[in-house]
């Protein structure tokens, strides 16, 4: 009896050691990309002196950071947003130049600016709708690329770079305030005249980025912006759909994804329980489809120099993530949709998933990985609140859905 119980203590003990759950520590923030790199192109001084943050130590962590052993889709290669807050846009464009090559074999690099320009147009234009009931910022969701690209079409980003001449990367930050500063002024005067309004943000955002292009010449042809897309890049925006995972609303139905960057309350999501959720994923990526993802990335475990994102053991064990544990921090808050990514790539280990994402946030180039990013499904199943795919990747979980 003895020795069985020593047995089990040892199979214990090994199975502790096995998992190594890693430890929570303060540490210093270190300067990077952002700092190195964006802030002297864009002639902007660094912020305050570094200050220590709680996070996971993942340094005696092995991690599978190895681009080479994932099954890979093609993708443009990683591009950075600059000092922007249009993650969404990069990581949807990134998706649909994914599309396109996966449905054509076309290679067209296309201009997020494009979309960035008339998604200010529009929501400019709901301000004055709705009497200033508008949450104006940068910030907005995947869907929000499909709904600009089907009424204002889409250019290739050498036809609208939407930079100043001589810069690498892109700063919003003057911009938005002053058009922020603008709408303001129409709050107070109740000035709400939605050609003036729009008139005078389109006004701001050409001294900004220019005027985006009515016509394209691509390939020896003349094409505009709508005619682009349905002619050359045969995409189709209503065939993508966007799927999110949370129990305050019924599944297995459509519903509106309640967060501020949603901000003409879209409900055109479907929402199904976690596990179908993550099925969505799997199957699209297993079918060779891309994924686009958004959700939190300000996580202890989230780490921009160890290139990977995982739930450490000290907020919660793998076996207790479940839809309860994921509601909790989607409903004090905990969870929030600060960053949309595009998986690109998938591979197992040791029976568990990894997914490898392309990522245009400025500690996304950090590490050795320029521009990647490596997710454990546990931080997926957790952390991540709305995705984006072609109609045909969710085919299994829709077909239980829509009758």
């Amino acid at each position: 009896m003895k020795r069985l119980i020593l047995f089990f203590i040892g199979i214990a003990m090994m199975a502790v050691q096995a998992q190594e759950p890693a430890k929570g520590v303060f540490k210093e923030y270190e300067p990077g990309f952002y700092h190195k790199e964006i802030l002297p192109d864009i002639n902007a001084k660094p912020d305050a002196g570094p200050s220590a943050y709680f996070a996971a130590d993942l340094s005696e962590g092995d991690f599978p950071t190895d681009t080479a052993e994932y099954a890979k889709f093609w993708h443009f290669p990683p591009l950075s947003q600059g000092a922007t807050g249009t993650c969404w846009c990069f990581a949807t464009i990134s998706f649909l130049e994914s599309e396109i090559n996966r449905s054509s074999g076309q290679e067209i690099k296309l201009s997020e600016m494009y979309v960035v320009y008339w998604e200010y147009v529009e929501r400019a234009r709901a301000f004055v709708e709705n009497s200033g009931d508008v949450y104006f910022a940068q910030g907005s969701e995947a869907t929000s690329v499909t709904r600009i690209i089907k009424k204002y079409g889409i250019v290739p980003a050498s036809e609208y770079p939407g930079i100043p001449e001589g810069k690498k990367y892109h700063d919003h930050s003057r911009m938005e305030k002053e058009m922020s500063e603008y709408l303001q002024s129409i709050r107070e005067s109740n000035a709400w005249n939605t050609v003036m309004v729009v008139s005078t943000i389109r006004n701001i955002l050409d001294k900004y980025m220019g005027r985006p292009p009515q016509e394209v010449f691509f390939e020896g042809e003349h094409y505009t912006p709508p005619g682009f897309l349905r002619k050359v890049l045969q995409i189709v925006p209503d065939d993508y759909f966007s799927f999110m995972s949370t129990m305050s609303q019924t599944y297995d139905q459509k519903g509106e994804l309640v967060e501020p960057d949603n901000w003409w309350h879209c409900d055109d999501y479907y929402n199904v329980s976690i596990d179908d959720f993550m099925l969505v994923i799997d199957d699209a990526l297993d079918s060779v489809f891309t994924v686009c993802i958004c959700g939190d990335v300000s996580e202890p475990g989230y780490d921009r120099w160890a290139e990977v994102g995982i739930i450490p053991a000290f907020d919660i064990p793998s076996e207790y993530i479940d839809e309860s544990s994921r509601e909790m921090r989607l409903k004090n808050g905990t969870t929030t949709d600060d960053h949309c990514i595009h998986i690109v790539g998938v591979q197992d280990v040791d029976g568990e998933r990894w997914y490898m994402i392309k990522d245009s946030g400025s500690g996304g180039f950090d590490g050795p990985n320029k521009g990647y990013r490596f997710l454990h499904e546990d931080y997926i199943r957790l952390k991540m609140m709305n995705i984006m795919v072609y109609k045909y990747a969710g085919k299994r979980v829709l077909d239980g859905i829509i009758k």
